[in-house]
């Protein structure tokens, strides 16, 4: 199946760093006209991407945004909500601000920009909605309570929004990753031990590279997901799809 973007424009959250960054430039090679958004850009961004200043927290600044990705381009036909926040800390001791900023980044940037987006996804007769919960949304870790209720709820809004678009024929889905090493969680820079540790609890035993993301992302933003919505695709590698999935590995290496 040949995947072809070529005339569509998509705007990324996010898109000046990280995971992000990788999403511009897969979906530029895919032929998209594409548009990233960030608070800042530290690196030049490939030619032909439109680079937009922006917080996603700002209704203003998302306003400006989207009009400025429309003026450019002529429309909008693919969001990706992939802008967010990582907050640590135990509920106990958790500071409230630190809380809302989660929120205010990871749930209500989606919100903000979906907003902004949807008459123009109606407009486009082939609109697609993209969001970045997490597996912390299936199940979430001890000391990340902000994280994960905020990726969960990114889902349930991903639901809803799906329902109201389906008359216009724009789709709206939800994508969990797993883990992806960045400067963000140090999972790389681990001792090896505590790197074994997390990756004993894969099927798929590697890191997640931003690719394997991408990969499912153009897939979601092409025709032929074109009768998928309202759904979070769980793209972690089968992160305790079964249980104790290193035992299958141990059996591998003594054969």
């Amino acid at each position: 199946m040949l995947i072809d973007l070529t005339g569509r424009t998509v705007l990324i959250s996010g898109g000046g760093r990280g995971i992000g960054r990788a999403l511009v430039e897969r979906f530029a090679e895919e032929g998209a006209r594409v548009a990233a958004l960030d608070v800042a850009f530290p690196e030049p961004l490939p030619q032909g991407v439109l680079a937009v200043t922006g917080d996603v927290t700002d209704p203003d600044s998302v306003a400006a945004a989207v009009a400025q990705v429309v003026d450019r381009f002529g429309g909008l036909d693919v969001l990706v909500n992939n802008a967010g926040v990582n907050v640590e800390g135990y509920v106990e001791d958790l500071d409230l601000a630190a809380w809302k900023r989660c929120f205010d980044v990871n749930v209500a940037g989606v919100f903000l920009l979906s907003q902004a987006a949807i008459p123009h996804l109606k407009a486009s007769g082939r609109g697609r909605i993209l969001n970045a919960a997490s597996f912390a949304a299936i199940v979430p870790s001890v000391g990340a309570a902000a994280y994960g209720a905020s990726k969960a709820a990114v889902v349930q809004f991903t639901r809803v929004l799906a329902g109201e678009l389906g008359p216009w024929g724009v789709t709206v889905n939800a994508y969990a990753p797993g883990m992806v090493p960045s400067a963000m969680n140090g999972f790389a820079e681990m001792p090896q031990a505590a790197q074994d540790r997390l990756l004993d609890t894969l099927t798929l035993r590697r890191w997640e590279s931003p690719g394997d993301i991408a990969d499912l992302l153009v897939f979601l933003a092409g025709d032929a997901a074109g009768y998928l919505t309202g759904t979070l695709v769980d793209v972690s590698g089968g992160k305790l799809a079964t249980q104790l999935p290193q035992r299958a590995y141990e059996r591998a290496a003594s054969r």
